[in-house]
């Protein structure tokens, strides 16, 4: 089933859709609504220096965050409270955990998290060679192996967003829920140019930090290498890779966002079994970024409200979601771009 939004104007709000308002909401779950409490929480949150793991010859650096929820005091209280959830976000292309830190420390109140420099990104190693979609799922799956993490709730911003549904289509036992932020490609913009205008469009817009962050983290990846990561990211059709996904789907775009386009993220819920779709007014493609509370709130709400699906998704060797005739299906309430 989808949870899908209708596209409308800022001055003309949809009443019935989720669009969620530009300003903090009251009573969030992140939020707490007793500030000298928050803020005890917020500051106990500490984050662990960022380590090199190796995987397959492969470079990660893991920026971790342990959980600032109150440890249970008695063994009843133990049963009563499960144990907090772990966050996994991966970056998109040219980007790196720094983009993350903000909702990192949000989600952090309420579980795990572990904020990943991708290989070639974030001033890790540069791979000797192309690096797919697909075996950037792998490496993820293989990742959380050694970090002895057997399921977490996986966070995917542009780009990363690809690889985190490639994660869950790979490995569905350990993906029970799966979040996608800004997410690319629409097959129909899917050229190096399209996507440049796009980013430029949303660059005289986003506020000033976030594009400092962005900035600096493309510079240090380089243009060779996210040329060559640029390829596989235009090819890679995300929509039919999600209908192999068993995990509840939670797909989030800024409202303003000239990058991932409305009816592209509501193709996109629509496409997954179990997809639900979300719209920050006011915000654009950084909006984890720019809205990190909001943001980090709905992903609690996803993670908390929604079990997991049951049954595995079909696992193969090899992905075969690139270059293939576009899905017609969409999700109700919605209108196709333009």
């Amino acid at each position: 089933m989808t949870d899908a939004t209708a596209r409308d104007r800022p001055d003309r709000p949809n009443p019935q859709g989720d669009r969620l308002p530009a300003h903090e909401p009251e009573g969030n779950p992140v939020t707490s609504t007793d500030p000298a409490s928050a803020e005890r929480r917020r500051a106990a949150a500490v984050a662990n220096r960022g380590r090199n793991v190796e995987v397959d010859g492969q470079q990660f650096t893991v920026h971790s965050m342990a959980s600032a929820s109150r440890a249970p005091e008695s063994e009843h209280e133990s049963e009563a409270e499960p144990e907090p959830p772990t966050y996994l976000l991966v970056h998109g292309i040219g980007a790196s955990h720094r983009y993350y830190r903000r909702i990192q420390q949000r989600l952090a109140l309420t579980g795990h998290t572990h904020s990943l420099d991708l290989p070639g990104f974030g001033g890790t190693r540069k791979p000797g060679r192309p690096l797919g979609i697909e075996e950037y799922g792998a490496l993820l799956g293989r990742l959380m192996d050694q970090l002895e993490v057997p399921r977490a709730v996986v966070v995917g911003h542009s780009m990363g967003a690809q690889f985190a549904t490639e994660l869950a289509r790979q490995r569905p036992d350990a993906v029970p829920r799966l979040v996608l932020i800004g997410a690319v490609t629409d097959p129909r913009r899917a050229t190096a140019v399209q996507q440049a205008m796009g980013l430029t469009r949303d660059v005289v817009k986003e506020p000033p930090s976030g594009n400092l962050i962005v900035f600096r983290d493309y510079l240090e990846c380089g243009p060779r290498w996210f040329s060559t990561e640029l390829v596989p990211m235009l090819d890679y059709r995300t929509d039919l890779a999600l209908g192999d996904v068993r995990s509840p789907t939670l797909v989030i775009r800024g409202a303003n966002d000239p990058v991932s386009g409305s009816a592209w993220c509501a193709a996109l819920a629509a496409a997954a079994p179990d997809g639900h779709f979300r719209e920050i007014a006011g915000h654009r493609h950084l909006v984890h970024h720019s809205a990190a509370a909001q943001t980090a709130a709905i992903i609690v709400e996803h993670a908390q409200r929604h079990p997991s699906v049951t049954g595995p998704a079909p696992h193969t060797a090899q992905s075969t979601h690139t270059q293939q005739a576009p899905r017609t299906q969409q999700s109700p309430g919605t209108r196709p771009a333009p």
